[in-house]
C-alpha cells in the first residue's frame, strides 16, 4: 500500500485496502484478547485474597472465551473463496404448496440469520407460488466470511409437520434445497462465458415494484446452455442492470460448479466415500409429532424449532465448520 503506483488501480487498491483492513482488525482483536488473558493471572491471584472480585474474574473469562471462540472460527475458513460474497438460492422441492411454503421458511431464516450476523443482503430475485410460498429467491450476502459460513447451509433442508394446506390436516413432509455461489470479480474469477453460450429472456416483474415493473420486460432470465444452469435478476427497473447482475449470478453459480467438481475429484484421489454432492440432506426439521432440528451432518440437535426457524443457526454452523476442518486437517 505505500507503493508510489499502488493508488493508480483503484480497483485492485480498494481490494487490497479492504484486505488491510481485515488483518487489522483481526490482528487487533489478537492483541486485546493476549493482553486481557494476561491480565486475568494477577486478577485470579487478588480474587484468591479478595472474594469480592470473584465476580469480576468469571466475567473477564466469560469475556475471553467468547472472544476466542471468534477468533477460532476465522482459522475455520480455508476456501480460495470463504473470505468473500455469497449468492443464496433457495428452491421449492417436490412437494406443491406445501413446499413451496417451506421455502419462503428456510429463505426468511436463513435472511434472518445472516442478518444478525451483521452481513448486508440484497434480495435479487423471487419467484412466488400460486397459492402460497415461494418457487426460488436468491439473495446476495456481503461481509467478511459471508460465503465460508453461508456455505455451511448448503444442501436439502426437509421439514416434517401436519400440512396447514391440507383439509384433513395430514402429516406431510417438504424439502427445500439451499444452494450457495462464491461472488467474486472478474479478473479474480478467471472464468471466460461465451456469449453464445446463452439463451437471454426477458420477462415482467412479478411482486412489489411500482407500476413500472408490471409495464415493462425488465426482468431478465438467463440459461447457460452447457451446463443448464438458469439465473434471473428482477429487483432494478433498467433491463441492462438485471442483466448484468444475471450474468455476475451465473458466474458465480459457474464458479460454485467448478469448485464442488474440483471437491469430488480430491475426493476420488484420496479415496474417501464421504458424500461430496452439494444437494445432499443436510438438516431436518421435525414440528410433528415431536419437535427437534437435526442436523444429519454433524448429529447437533436442538429442540426449540421456532428458535432455529427464527434464525439462530450458528450451532449448527459451527458444528459444521469445526467438522469440516477435521476432515480436511
Amino acid at each position: 500500500m505505500g507503493a508510489k503506483a499502488f493508488w493508480e488501480d483503484s480497483e485492485r487498491a480498494a481490494s487490497v485496502s479492504e484486505e488491510h483492513a481485515r488483518a487489522t482488525r483481526r490482528l487487533d482483536a489478537f492483541n486485546s484478547l493476549a493482553a486481557d488473558v494476561e491480565d486475568l493471572d494477577g486478577l485470579a491471584e487478588m480474587a484468591a485474597e479478595e472474594q469480592s472480585l470473584q465476580g469480576e474474574v468469571d466475567e473477564q473469562i466469560a469475556s475471553v472465551e467468547q472472544r476466542l471462540a471468534a477468533l477460532e472460527e476465522q482459522r475455520l475458513f480455508a476456501g480460495r473463496y470463504d473470505a468473500g460474497d455469497a449468492l443464496v438460492s433457495v428452491n421449492a422441492g417436490a412437494g406443491g404448496t406445501d413446499a413451496q411454503d417451506w421455502a419462503e421458511m428456510v429463505l426468511r431464516m436463513e435472511m434472518r440469520w445472516a442478518e444478525r450476523r451483521g452481513f448486508k443482503l440484497e434480495l435479487l430475485e423471487v419467484s412466488a407460488g400460486e397459492e402460497a410460498g415461494i418457487k426460488s429467491a436468491t439473495f446476495r450476502a456481503s461481509g467478511e466470511n459471508a460465503y465460508g459460513l453461508l456455505g455451511a447451509e448448503r444442501g436439502v433442508h426437509r421439514l416434517v409437520r401436519l400440512s396447514p394446506f391440507d383439509s384433513a390436516h395430514r402429516r406431510q413432509t417438504s424439502f427445500a434445497g439451499v444452494e450457495v455461489a462464491p461472488v467474486v470479480e472478474d479478473a479474480d474469477g478467471n472464468l471466460e462465458i461465451d456469449e453464445d453460450d446463452l439463451q437471454v429472456d426477458t420477462y415482467r416483474a412479478s411482486g412489489a415494484g411500482g407500476q413500472h415493473v408490471n409495464k415493462t420486460d425488465s426482468a431478465v432470465r438467463i440459461t447457460h446452455r452447457p451446463t443448464g444452469i438458469v439465473v434471473q435478476c428482477q429487483n432494478e427497473r433498467s433491463q441492462s442492470s438485471n442483466r448484468a447482475t444475471a450474468l455476475a449470478m451465473l458466474r458465480a453459480k459457474l464458479l460454485q460448479l467448478r469448485e464442488r467438481e474440483r471437491e469430488e475429484e480430491i475426493a476420488r484421489e484420496k479415496g474417501d466415500i464421504q458424500d461430496v454432492n452439494f444437494g445432499s440432506q443436510i438438516r431436518s426439521y421435525v414440528l410433528h409429532p415431536y419437535t427437534m432440528v437435526k442436523d444429519h451432518r454433524t448429529g447437533e440437535e436442538i429442540s426449540d424449532v421456532q428458535r432455529v426457524l427464527d434464525g439462530d443457526l450458528d450451532p449448527f454452523v459451527r458444528a459444521y465448520l469445526l467438522s469440516a476442518a477435521s476432515s480436511r486437517g
